[in-house]
């Protein structure tokens, strides 16, 4: 088998493995399922999971990445001057959509923003806001970038596991006038 080829049939079966998981999942929860169950599920043998992933989170991260990229994208879908009133289109959609699979990011995404998805989005996302405040030649982007990808991620958090109230929509609104607030904060 060519490099390609082999590259190829290793992007099917981890696609193959993320779509079990995400089908699993939306029948039980993540901690009681198994590697052995899931590969049957995907179509491939226990020892080609291992080939491709440590354990069940590390799959259950990769398939929740695109989550995270959504996440930074929707804090990022606008040009000119935010207005506090308007999030987003993008956002708004990002906050409707995480409800299908709300069980699986709480099983990652502890309260506060903890756990293996919270690293990855708390990591990204300010990667993405350091790169963009740097770029506009904004004070302060380590300090804001990190304030930006804290508050999203802990508040995210705690409205999946019911700690803040609301809707999808009314969420994304005061999340959106939150993290505005804190990009316009005067710092010394």
């Amino acid at each position: 088998m060519t490099g390609a080829e082999g590259d190829a049939r290793a992007v099917r079966t981890r696609a193959a493995l993320r779509r079990a998981l995400l089908d699993a999942c939306a029948e039980q929860p993540l901690a009681d399922l198994n590697v052995a169950a899931l590969a049957r599920r995907a179509g491939v043998g226990r020892a080609t999971f291992y080939v491709h992933y440590a354990d069940l989170e590390a799959l259950a991260v990769d398939a929740c990445a695109d989550v995270v990229r959504d996440a930074v994208e929707a804090l990022h879908a606008w040009r000119g001057t935010p207005d506090p009133a308007s999030p987003p289109p993008a956002l708004l959609g990002f906050f409707a959509g995480l409800t299908a699979h709300a069980g699986l990011y709480r099983a990652l995404l502890g309260p506060g923003g903890g756990g293996p998805l919270g690293r990855r989005l708390h990591q990204d996302l300010r990667a993405r806001s350091r790169a963009e405040r740097a770029l506009a030649g904004a004070p302060e982007p380590d300090l804001v970038a990190s304030a930006v990808a804290s508050a999203f991620t802990g508040v995210l958090a705690d409205w999946l596991h019911g700690l803040v109230p609301g809707g999808p929509d009314a969420t994304a609104h005061r999340v959106w006038r939150l993290l505005i607030a804190l990009h316009r904060t005067s710092l010394p």
